[in-house]
């Protein structure tokens, strides 16, 4: 992908470092997990009426003129999902089925974003796997001003420039580059769509 995802969606993954603190002579080693998530879209939920399921009966409750008299209550049935809303608050069949709708689709909508919000933490989990050290993808090493990326075993010194941002496009270039070997081997083993 363009933009930033399409770079930093190969920083994912345990990155090492390595360093000698000021008042110490040992090194020592600390690791951070990074995610990266693309940003998320705006659910809009429509409604094919050929989806719906709409049934009118007789409103109960408390008095009024017009209970019991007339089928003003509205059950809309979204029959994809299996969602049902019934409405009677309204005196009448048009206002209720309005007011059905409008709460359909917020509940469709809500159930779609919290479908969304469970793969994205799926999606989070997988991607920090479980933080150790040993799934490293990438070493920092400041005593010998080094960084190692363990995917395509290539080394670069200069800490610092990596730091600043100068070095990512040389790391990004060479993982794009096996992201694409991957992609292209799992095409002609029929694998991938």
């Amino acid at each position: 992908g363009a933009g930033p995802f399409g770079t930093l969606k190969h920083e994912v993954g345990v990155h090492r470092v390595q360093r000698v603190p000021v008042n110490d002579t040992k090194l020592q080693t600390s690791s951070a997990s990074i995610v990266v998530l693309p940003e998320a879209e705006k659910v809009d939920v429509e409604i094919s009426e050929g989806d719906l399921r709409i049934d009118t009966y007789r409103s109960g409750g408390n008095g009024g003129q017009s209970v019991n008299t007339t089928d003003s209550a509205v059950r809309i049935t979204h029959l994809p999902t299996g969602t049902v809303v019934a409405i009677q608050d309204e005196r009448s069949q048009h206002q209720n089925k309005r007011k059905a709708l409008r709460v359909l689709a917020a509940r469709i909508r809500e159930a779609q974003e919290e479908r969304r919000r469970m793969e994205a933490k799926s999606e989070r989990s997988a991607q920090i796997g479980r933080g150790d050290r040993s799934e490293r993808i990438r070493t920092y090493n400041y005593a010998q001003d080094r960084i190692t990326d363990h995917r395509v075993q290539k080394t670069v010194h200069g800490i610092g420039k990596i730091a600043s941002g100068l070095l990512v496009e040389e790391f990004s270039e060479h993982l794009k580059e096996r992201e694409l070997n991957t992609r292209l081997e799992l095409l002609e083993r029929g694998e991938e769509n």
